[in-house]
């Protein structure tokens, strides 16, 4: 796929609303995503876009919301955003190699994984497939996590498939600093 954007980014001086939300959202010294840039073209879209984010504390764990996040963006086939999330997030949610390469390529029976992030990997392999999930996998859900995490994995599951169609769609240059997407050891079987 080729990484030239099919839209330009815009550029700053930005509106005051919009660099309000860069200055709080980025890491000191991170430069806006061009996603962010890109839909800085639109301050309504861009607003509407970052009012959807959900990356601050919720019902889930930093780790279990990266292990949805970086599921999905990886069944997306987003490397732009995967590898955004791998390079800002992996770290804390201690996400280690062989579980990035889990999500990249494997399922949710691999070694690496707790029975509660399984369940994580299954209801978003479940969305991504069918776009829903069954009875079954819900009750097992159902035993481990709230009513408000079910929600916010279904909320943060639908957004960041919104998120890789952008940056797929878009054609979005990697970023500099973003993590490449995981190969796969030799020793896995496809």
């Amino acid at each position: 796929m080729s990484h030239v954007a099919r839209i330009a980014p815009a550029t700053s001086p930005f509106p005051a609303v919009v660099q309000d939300w860069l200055d709080r959202t980025m890491p000191p010294g991170v430069p806006p995503l061009t996603l962010f840039t890109t839909l800085a073209r639109d301050p309504r879209l861009f607003g509407k876009f970052m009012s959807g984010g959900l990356l601050d504390k919720g019902n889930l764990t930093l780790r279990q919301r990266e292990i949805v996040i970086d599921r999905v963006t990886a069944r997306c086939g987003s490397e732009y955003e995967l590898g955004v999330h791998i390079a800002l997030f992996s770290t804390k949610a201690e996400l280690d190699g062989p579980q990035l390469e889990s999500l990249a390529h494997g399922d949710a029976h691999d070694a690496c994984w707790t029975a509660d992030e399984s369940l994580l990997i299954r209801a978003c392999d479940a969305l991504h497939t069918g776009c829903d999930i069954d009875d079954g996998l819900w009750e097992e859900l159902s035993a481990v996590f709230s009513e408000a995490a079910l929600v916010e994995v279904l909320l943060l599951a639908g957004f960041y498939r919104t998120v890789s169609y952008l940056t797929n769609s878009l054609r979005l240059p990697l970023e500099p600093f973003a993590a490449r997407f995981p190969l796969p050891s030799a020793h896995r079987e496809f």
